[in-house]
């Protein structure tokens, strides 16, 4: 049979989802004009570049883990495809196809520009401190098993398949090692007494009023600190209009690189003081006591991109693709908090 829907009808007025859509559809207005510039005038046609990025905030906010599912709910979610703008009558695009065309988005720093223009906007309605953040780093698990983690002296030639491996007594490290799957991906634990595991390291800033992301990257787990990324956010931060006076942080930046990078930035640093003499002379003070207090909100962010927004291991390979995946994850982040507002 034949029936005439209105999809709009069917979406609950007081549904948060409306307002997520409505500040997505006007952060893309605005990046319009880059989104059309990636895009040959000619050719066969492609999946919007819109399309896609609304796809992906989808990924995060319904914890659908792979793109091939996301394909699948679009043909069967009434509000999927409303939220990405896709009529009843038009056929979904290949899973194959949607992962393709997230390429050229990656080379043109989409993902970025994106996270930007969505910081930029709780900034135009006064949701955000340009003076007080807080900083915090983790672990992204990544998409390499241990059985990849080879000696990088090992011959190459035709793989094993799924052999049982037996590490037992074998000494492994980064410097005589290397993961076959994902040659990014460093071994690291987060703590004494945590199994070591293939992983990047995630950083982010958030700022104080409504604990909204402000900043965030994925780096290689070695080579660059937590520190020395937070002083590179705080720099940043500078340079886009934000005028950052205090910045909070746990006990892991009560080093002498962080405290001293950030005074030279004009940023007081409020750590949580290790125990014992402090040689770097960081004053407990009141207003330090409230940084560590509001600090302990960029917990939930990290809990959040990790459970709902499936960020806890990555799906893709590499520390750009991964960079990528969680730019969006806290876009999806941003949003579900800037719609309470």
């Amino acid at each position: 049979f034949i029936s005439l829907i209105n999809v709009e009808t069917m979406i609950p007025e007081t549904h948060p989802i409306r307002v997520i859509k409505r500040m997505c559809d006007e952060v893309l207005a605005r990046l319009s004009p880059h989104l059309d510039r990636i895009y040959a005038a000619d050719g066969a046609p492609s999946i919007p570049p819109e399309t896609l990025l609304k796809g992906k905030v989808l990924q995060a906010l319904y914890t659908v883990r792979s793109d091939r599912q996301l394909c699948d709910r679009l043909k069967t979610d009434l509000l999927f495809r409303w939220f990405v703008d896709l009529p009843l009558d038009t056929e979904v695009f290949d899973a194959s196809t949607y992962s393709k065309n997230q390429q050229r988005l990656i080379q043109h720093q989409v993902a970025e520009l994106f996270f930007t223009a969505v910081v930029e906007l709780a900034r135009h309605h006064g949701w955000v401190s340009n003076e007080h953040f807080s900083v915090d780093g983790t672990l992204i698990e990544a998409w390499a098993s241990m059985k990849s983690f080879r000696p990088k002296d090992e011959p190459k030639g035709p793989g094993s398949g799924n052999a049982w491996m037996d590490f037992k007594g074998e000494k492994r490290g980064n410097d005589t090692h290397r993961s076959t799957t994902d040659p990014e991906a460093r071994l690291l634990r987060k703590s004494p007494g945590q199994a070591a595991k293939l992983c990047f390291g995630a950083h982010l800033a958030m700022e104080n009023r409504h604990g909204l992301c402000v900043r965030f990257a994925v780096t290689p787990a070695l080579g660059v600190t937590e520190s020395e990324v937070a002083i590179d956010q705080l720099a940043e931060l500078k340079a886009t209009g934000f005028r950052p006076r205090t910045v909070g942080a746990d006990k892991g930046y009560h080093n002498q690189g962080f405290i001293a990078g950030a005074r030279e930035l004009g940023v007081v640093p409020h750590p949580a003081l290790k125990q014992g003499q402090d040689p770097l002379r960081v004053r407990l003070t009141a207003t330090q006591a409230l940084s560590q207090l509001i600090r302990k909100r960029i917990e939930e962010l990290i809990g959040w991109c990790k459970t709902t927004g499936n960020f806890r291991k990555s799906r893709y390979r590499g520390v750009e693709r991964t960079n990528a995946q969680g730019q969006y994850v806290a876009i999806a982040c941003n949003l579900v908090r800037m719609a309470k507002l």
